[in-house]
Formats: C-alpha cells, structure tokens, sequence
C-alpha cells in the first residue's frame, strides 16, 4: 500500500465526530464527509490514467496518489449515492483504492480506470448490503437528480414546483428503497451519465445485458414511485 495512502486510510478510520479539519499528513488533508487531497510541493503531473496506472503498477506510489486525488469525489459521490450513509462512503472509499492498488496486476490497460474503480465500488457496497452492515434511511442526498426521464413539475409555476418537490422527494425514498443490483444501475447510467459499454464493463456483463437491466431497475423504480405519487395526489 502507498504510504500517504496508509496514512489517510489510519485518519479515514479513526472517524472524527465534527466536520473540522482533522489533520494534514505529507500534503493530505482530511475531513469528515470527503477525503481532499492537497499538493504539498510543486505541481500535479498531468499524465493519463493510463501512465499512471503503469507507473503505479511499476511500484510509483506517488503515481497512485495522482490516480487517488483525480477520482476521489467520483469514488465518494458514487459510494454516498449506494450507502446513504457519509460513514459508509469514507468506509468504502478508503477500501475501494487499496482493494484497486492491491489488485493493480489485474487491470487491463484497455478499460478506463474509473470504470475499473466504480466497478469496485459497486462489488463494496453490494456486499455491505447484504450483510447487513450498511445503515438504512429513507432519504438519500441528490439521489434523484439526473431522472430527467420521470416528469417533473414546471419550476416557473409555485404550485407545480411544490409538487415537483414532492415528486423528487418521492423518487428519493424508492431508490433508497430499491435493492443494490437496480440502485447501482440507475446512479450509473441516470445520474452519471455513463454509456451502455461502460455500464457493462462495471456490471460485467454484455452491453445488451446492462441496456435489460437498466430496462429493468426503472420499472422497478416506477413500481416503487408510483404509490408514492398516489399518496401525494390524495
């Protein structure tokens, strides 16, 4: 493991209670809720994924913090978005880079690495549902921005916005709802924005594969919704 990588990941667990800054170690800064990388010398190097991949698989530990400090927010949006818990994401964060940096020997040089990594993410957080170990609540931050393809209310009208709110707090509480399989792929493709390929290279699965289950997971989220709406509209 990188040695400012083992340094973030001792702060990472030692799970400060207030949002203050916790610590700054050879250029890292720490706090509650996100992991922000500061430069303590010089400039980043702008290589691509891919070099530093290399660089990191050819023992470059300074290579791997790059890698780190690019996609740590992806990582933490992404994990926060399956967990609904800030404990949980900094939790799966800090295990998804060394799970990737133990695993470097396995990555191939063709595939993105923020495919490879949310790969990881979504392995982590699966399994932390099943057994049990993640915390459950009905709201989930953001989770339902990107849903473009569910009506919302017209924001120039207040009273269709008050139900356009509605609506979005609803959709929020059925995809908390929904198991991790149909979860992960509507953050994939409705809130990342990732392509069919991509989302079959996370999922591994055929590209014909994650168009049915992204078919599948928004009708099961419009099963989950639909009550909802009819609660609201009573």
């Amino acid at each position: 493991m990188p040695k400012s990588l083992n340094r973030v990941t001792q702060v990472l667990l030692a799970r400060p209670k207030t949002e203050e800054r916790i610590g700054a170690l050879n250029g890292f800064v720490v706090e509650r809720g996100t992991v922000r990388l500061e430069a303590s010398a010089g400039r980043l190097e702008l290589e691509s994924d891919a070099v530093l991949v290399r660089q990191a698989r050819d023992g470059e530990y300074r290579a791997f913090e790059l890698l780190f400090e690019r996609h740590r927010l992806l990582v933490y949006r992404f994990a926060y978005q399956m967990t609904n818990s800030r404990d949980d994401a900094e939790d799966v964060v800090q295990e998804a880079f060394v799970r990737a940096y133990q695993n470097l020997h396995r990555y191939r040089d063709e595939a993105k690495f923020t495919t490879w990594i949310l790969r990881i993410v979504t392995n982590l957080c699966t399994d932390r549902a099943r057994s049990g170990n993640r915390r459950t609540t009905l709201e989930q931050q953001e989770a339902a921005r990107g849903l473009d393809w569910m009506t919302l209310g017209s924001p120039e009208d207040p009273v269709e916005n008050l139900e356009g709110d509605r609506r979005v707090a609803a959709i929020k509480r059925a995809l908390a709802a929904l198991p991790p399989h149909h979860r992960s792929v509507i953050l994939l493709r409705d809130l990342e924005g990732r392509e069919y390929p991509e989302i079959a290279e996370v999922l591994n699965c055929t590209v014909g594969g994650a168009k049915l289950r992204v078919l599948r997971a928004r009708r099961a989220l419009r099963d989950r919704v639909a009550p909802l709406l009819e609660d609201l509209s009573a």
